[in-house]
């Protein structure tokens, strides 16, 4: 019996036992896995229902609110005095926008309209007799990175084939304005640049701009290697530490195409006979902005009958540049006003003589025409001999880098 009742004692303690362990905490990983918090816009949105969308076509931020259940005096609240932050009158159908509603009672508690990928404006609702808006921007990374590109029909194109952007094309254009003529642009042409984006969320948001570059035209390399200049300021040079800047401008105007050259002996389009035309006529879309060529004076502005509208700088050394056919004339400019280089002196058009927008840009020196493509201009002050040193260093590993950058 004694027996008995110890073998049944020590069948309850091992139950007992097994009890104790199942009923016990499990101290395992998944009782002690946090919750990961989710930021979007710094808000943790963890208790939220989060909708994400884009702003609708034919809708205001009014009807919007109104939808998401907010009052009318709230949204009017938003609406009225909101103007500091976000102006609603250029509010942009298909930006991002972010709704955070309570996950209890489905209220909304913020409202975010993205300005751009960077940019946001943030409205606290919570509160609605105390309502919060306030813009906000996103973690930026600059990152560098490198482009090859290689010409097959124009500048222009090269980028857009590549899913690049624009603006880069046409700030590499303004970076060679003065040794390359980019109308002149020939199939094989090809260039590398290094240049910084902007990494919002993983994703490439915007071009910061091209810190050095090379553009290989008709086999000649041709270098933007940035230094201080004479002005204490970040400029280009060429390899041989000359300014990239020269007193001219390669052309007047930015993507476009010769349509006809500098010849004694021309067919005129509208007037049928052959004479000389002492210019160069670049096609491009009506409105399309003309430069100045270079630093100058205006020496007349005005319709010139055959020509046009017709603008005249006098630039250093007896140069004088001539800009026909205009639709119509650049702010500011007078008889007697001061240009600068780059300067919108006018636009295209097809006034006076003409058969479709063209721009007919001629130069002249001391009073004779000479081919715009062929004008030799002097560049800006080198680098300075006391610096020659650090340049070429500088140079040197930059042109190694541009080298390394496989041509594909």
């Amino acid at each position: 019996m004694k027996r008995y009742l110890t073998h049944v004692l020590s069948i309850f303690l091992i139950v007992f036992s097994v009890s104790c362990r199942n009923n016990a905490p499990k101290e395992t990983a998944e009782s002690e896995k946090v919750e990961e918090e989710i930021l979007k816009y710094g808000i943790k949105v963890n208790d939220f229902e989060v909708v994400e969308g884009t702003f609708p076509k034919n809708k205001n931020i009014t009807e919007i609110l109104l939808e998401a259940g907010l009052s009318g005096n709230s949204v009017r609240c938003i609406t009225l005095n909101c103007d500091s932050v976000l102006d609603v009158r250029k509010i942009r159908a298909g930006n991002p926008i972010t709704k955070l509603f309570n996950k209890t009672d489905s209220s909304l508690q913020y409202f975010i309209y993205e300005i751009n990928p960077i940019e946001h404006v943030i409205f606290d609702v919570r509160d609605t007799t105390n309502i919060v808006f306030y813009k906000a921007s996103k973690p930026v990374e600059l990152r560098e990175a490198k482009f090859y590109g290689e010409i097959t029909s124009s500048l222009w194109n090269t980028f857009a084939e590549k899913g690049m952007s624009g603006a880069l094309a046409m700030e590499l254009s303004d970076m060679f304005a003065w040794s390359i003529d980019f109308f002149g642009l020939q199939q094989g042409d090809w260039f590398k640049v290094v240049y910084n984006e902007e990494i919002v969320d993983g994703t490439s948001v915007n071009l910061k701009g091209i810190q050095y570059a090379v553009f290989n035209h008709q086999g000649k390399d041709y270098y933007a290697i940035p230094f201080e200049g004479s002005n204490g300021k970040i400029e280009f040079f060429d390899e041989q530490g000359n300014g990239s800047k020269k007193a001219f401008l390669k052309a007047p105007l930015k993507f476009s195409r010769i349509s006809s050259g500098f010849t004694s002996a021309r067919k005129h389009p509208v007037l049928r006979i052959v004479r000389p035309h002492y210019g160069v006529d670049y096609a491009a879309p009506a409105g399309t902005p003309v430069m100045a060529i270079g630093h100058g004076v205006v020496v007349s502005k005005g319709y010139s009958g055959g020509a046009g509208n017709m603008v005249k700088i006098k630039h250093s050394n007896n140069y004088v540049s001539s800009y026909m056919h205009l639709s119509k004339f650049g702010s500011g400019i007078q008889p007697g006003s001061r240009v600068s280089q780059g300067q919108v002196i006018g636009y295209v058009g097809s006034s006076g003589l003409s058969t479709g927008p063209h721009l007919d840009f001629r130069i002249y020196q001391n009073g004779q025409p000479i081919n715009p493509l062929k004008v030799v201009s002097p560049p800006s002050e080198p680098v300075a001999k006391s610096k020659m040193p650090q340049f070429v260093a500088l140079r040197d590993s930059l042109v190694h880098v541009l080298a390394a950058i496989p041509n594909k």
